[in-house]
């Protein structure tokens, strides 16, 4: 294989982020996979993934604005306690400050059922959503950015430290996907420029 080039395929570490049994309650999924919406910050999907370092795992916790693809809120951690997701919804909330009535949609994880989450989505007067059980198509969405994230940054890059890749995760996230990385459902715009375009009319 050497000698005529081949590069085997490496199986990728796999965690599971998703705990559904717990004792927290669920609730319906308002979205139903209708993932169009008119206007920003009428609705928010968040999710968690994972991404291996040679220290361990870290684990990513983001919030994105539906209307324009945006990551509006996310947070990192070695652990999967429920602060990392409690982080990015409270950032999401400080950097857009929702109306009442934002539908915020996620898996039936433990850290979205939680009670220390569902306080703060009750607090900032919003209306939960869950996906189906088990269904990761009904938040394809928050899955989508994940894809995206992994197959252009983390499956083509080593990290040596969960500082490093906290560092270049941030870099890729605030400065190459929402500000220039261009989104075919947006018109091949940015989600930052989308948005831009979105208050130029409104005024």
């Amino acid at each position: 294989m050497r000698k005529l080039g081949l590069i085997p395929k490496r199986r990728r570490r796999f965690r599971i982020t998703t705990d559904s049994k717990h004792g927290f309650e669920t609730y319906p999924d308002l979205l139903g996979r209708n993932f169009t919406v008119e206007q920003p910050n009428q609705v928010w999907v968040s999710d968690i993934t994972y991404i291996w370092t040679d220290e361990g795992w870290l684990f990513l916790a983001s919030v994105i604005n539906l209307y324009s693809r945006k990551v509006v809120g996310w947070s990192m951690s070695k652990t999967l306690k429920a602060t990392i997701a409690v982080d990015a919804l409270k950032m999401a909330i400080a950097a857009r400050r929702p109306s009442p009535g934002l539908i915020h949609h996620s898996d039936r994880g433990v850290q979205y059922a939680c009670g220390k989450y569902q306080d703060v989505i009750k607090q900032a007067k919003m209306l939960p959503s869950m996906s189906r059980k088990g269904d990761c198509w009904d938040n394809s969405v928050a899955e989508s950015f994940f894809s995206t994230l992994k197959k252009e940054l983390v499956y083509h890059t080593r990290f040596e430290t969960r500082d490093q890749a906290r560092r270049e995760i941030f870099e890729f996230v605030e400065c190459f996907y929402n500000r220039r990385r261009m989104h075919s459902y947006l018109g091949y715009m940015s989600p930052h420029d989308f948005e831009e375009k979105c208050v130029a009319k409104a005024t």
